[in-house]
Order: C-alpha cells, then structure tokens, then sequence
C-alpha cells in the first residue's frame, strides 16, 4: 500500500520502528562537501567558462557551463555513472551545494545533463578541452606535490561492451567485444592522459598520441623524464622519441631465440637441490636488433624456482645508467599502474562507456579521468597518514557515502553528518590539511 509523502512507514519484524523519508532534505553522500572544498582550494574550476564553448543560443540557460561539468564529475565520484540518475541527484542538498551558491537551487536535471554531455561536450574544441583540463588538474596537484622526478608508465586496458557500440570490436588477447583506451600514470597516481581507441587495435597504438603532451608539459621545469612500459611497447620508434627527449626509459623486450644466445652461462641449472627461495642473477650486454638504428643496453634477470625445470627470464632494454638489479627494481614499480587501472574500474566504473557513438564514449571516458584524479588528488594530498592507504573504493563507503541531513536557517545552512567510519576529528583534521593547501603559495 502506498503512502502519502511525509507520512511515515511501519517494519514488519518490530512495531517499536517507523520510517521518514525527506528526499530534499536528507542525504547519503554528505563526504563529496570535503571534495568541494579540495576543488576550490586548487582552483580547479576556475577558467572553465573561457575554456568550453557554450553553443547554446538561449537566454533561458538555467545552468551554466561550470556547475554542469562538477555535476558530471562528482557524480561519477559518488558512483552514479548514468545520465539517468540526474532526477534524483538533481533534488539532492549536497549535490545542489556543491553545483550552486545556494543549497536551495536544484542541480540539473536528466535531460539537461544528457545535453551537455552528448551535445555540448561533443563539441570539437571542448573534446579537446577536456584533456587540456586534466592537465591542468595534474599541474595544479604536482604544484603542492615534492619530487625531483616524473616517472611516466603507459598501459592499455579493456572495456567490455554489450550492444552495437561504435568502435567496439572483438580482441583476441582479451578474448571480448570492448575498447582498448590507452591510459598515461605517473608515480603518485594521477592520470596523466588517456585515449579511447577501437577494440582490434594494438596496445601500443597512438602511443605518441598520449605520451607527446604529457613530456613537452614536464620539459617546461627542470625535472627528471622517466618512463616504463611493458614488452606491447618495445617498438624502436618509442625508444628513439625518449633519447631524442632526454627520457630515461625501461622497457621489457619480448624473449626471442637471439636474446637467449646472450646469456648461456646464467641457463645453465645450479648444481644440488633449490633453496626454498628463488635463485635470482642479474647480467646485462649490448645488443642491437635489426630495426635498430644503434646498439642498447640489454638487462637480464633469471629466476630458479623450486619446482620449476626451467628459468623464469625476462629481458630489460634501457639507457638508464643504474646497476641492472636497479633497473629490473625500477621496471617492476609499473605494476602500481595496472591497480590504479583497476581502481579507475571498480571505485568508478569508467569501463560504463555504453553510449551508441565512439566521440560520446570518448567524453564519458574523460570525465571519468576526471573524477578519478579528483579521488586521487584527495587521497594524496589531503588524508592523513593514518588512512592513507585506504583505496578509492574505501573512500567511496566510509567518506563520500556519509549520510546527513540538511538543516536550513534564515542566514545559514548546516549539514547533520553521520558519524559512523569517520569521526568529527577526523573529518576536521581533513579540512585543516585543505585549508593549508589553500594558504600555500603555488
């Protein structure tokens, strides 16, 4: 039997329980407000206007450029993937904060949201402009960030898709109907760039598509260029673009009979039974395949297992200057690449890329890059030590899903926080930590 809104609603398995149900006023993603905050602490909206191009003619534009844009991008970090949601999301008082002045304006709604995602953000120069303010986020990030060094990995990765999508094509490595997005990292995390690409086509494809924008932005400071990637980007025209860029590069090489010939004396099984732990060697030499236009290092790393008849080998080519133990250490931190992949999989969704054309995909991937560097750039820059570590995943439950509810006053509103998985000291302590990054010269 249905109710009358307002009125409130019985439990079955006791009588000493009844429901409420304050849609306007009531909220389960009260933590995205330490979001907001980090937001205009780095200014990252600001500019946005003069960035996108509004080809709307109207004069009855409720909702301007910017609030449209946070709304896509907060609730995609809230877990809201689809379009659809926006009715809901649209009545909703943090959402409303967090897109207006005033928590009293409603956020758009479905209609207006499917618009500027699928008209608006189509647009050529504002396609463009989505990758030009992901690299601004990641600038205005690693300015409150201390390194001395930009280490850059690249990887491909799959999104499955279940209809006719444009674009989508079967791939035998990964043995589904997806895309094949390519996507940049650095060290701490953040997305440096990424690309929506057909799903035949090779992990290593439009590398320099990806990568170009990214080194010519780092080459402007005095900053050491590293870059890893694994064998699918073993291509000479890679290694001649990091030299002629003053990269440093580790890149694993495929293992071929001729690479095997280098190294006979480490094949050979070690004499008497395997320790319990791996035997590991280390050796290098100077080798030039036929497409290559000059000698390079070659590092080598063979692996005796207990059990195992054979050597686990794995081949390194590189122009950095290290001891080849400290190159294979180097090479193997590209790891941390695949699980922020995985992140940006699970904690966001961004493989929901279910849109009829390749450019509406290609937008829904970007504004997802974005909403996962502003998780990123929150988990790095603002959680204390202590829960550092928690994922984006962890974030999403125990931060963003914090409910409360709104209490309006006549000169203020205030939002009642849930204090379940983070306490007032804790969330105190987070504004405290942005505060500074406001206060700090950049």
């Amino acid at each position: 039997m249905a109710h009358p809104q307002g009125e409130r609603v019985s439990v079955g398995f006791t009588r000493h329980l009844k429901l409420e149900f304050h849609g306007a006023k009531v909220t389960s993603d009260a933590g995205l407000l330490a979001y907001r905050d980090l937001d205009d602490a780095l200014a990252l909206f600001d500019g946005i206007p003069s960035l996108l191009h509004d080809p709307r003619t109207g004069r009855n534009t409720q909702h301007s450029l910017t609030p449209l844009l946070r709304q896509s991008i907060y609730s995609r970090l809230a877990g809201y993937d689809d379009v659809n949601d926006g009715t809901r999301l649209s009545v909703d008082p943090v959402m409303r904060a967090i897109t207006g002045n005033q928590p009293t304006k409603q956020a758009a709604s479905s209609n207006t949201m499917g618009r500027f995602e699928t008209k608006i953000l189509q647009h050529r120069d504002n396609l463009a402009s989505l990758s030009a303010l992901n690299s601004h986020w990641v600038d205005r990030a690693m300015q409150h960030t201390s390194y001395r060094r930009v280490i850059l990995d690249l990887d491909s990765s799959e999104s499955p898709v279940h209809g006719h999508q444009e674009g989508a094509a079967y791939n035998g490595h990964f043995g589904t109907v997806c895309y094949h997005p390519l996507f940049c990292f650095n060290q701490f995390g953040d997305c440096e760039g990424s690309l929506l690409r057909p799903g035949n086509v090779h992990s290593a494809d439009r590398w320099q598509e990806v990568l170009d924008p990214i080194v010519q932005r780092y080459q402007q400071h005095p900053v050491g260029l590293y870059f890893r990637g694994d064998a699918a980007f073993a291509k000479p025209e890679l290694y001649d673009y990091l030299e002629a860029h003053q990269c440093l590069y580790a890149i694993r090489l495929p293992a071929n009979e001729i690479l095997y010939k280098q190294i006979p004396h480490l094949l050979t099984r070690p004499v008497g039974r395997p320790p319990k732990h791996p035997i590991v060697q280390f050796d290098e030499f100077r080798y030039q395949a036929a497409s290559w236009e000059h000698p390079r290092r070659v590092v080598v790393k063979v692996e005796w297992h207990e059990g195992e008849l054979f050597p686990r080998v794995g081949f390194i080519v590189t122009n950095m200057s290290a001891q080849a133990e400290g190159v294979v250490h180097f090479y193997n931190g590209r790891g941390t690449a695949e699980q922020w992949i995985k992140e940006g999989k699970y904690a966001l969704n961004w493989t929901r890329l279910s849109c009829k054309r390749f450019v509406s995909n290609q937008v829904r991937l970007r504004l997802f890059v974005l909403a996962y560097n502003l998780g990123n750039f929150f988990r790095r820059l603002v959680l204390p030590k202590r829960i550092r570590h928690w994922s984006l995943c962890s974030l999403l439950v125990k931060l963003i899903k914090v409910g409360a509810k709104m209490v309006r006053h006549s000169r203020y509103t205030t939002f009642q926080l849930a204090e379940v998985m983070v306490s007032q000291r804790l969330f105190e302590e987070i504004l405290q930590r942005i505060g500074l990054l406001r206060a700090s010269p950049t």
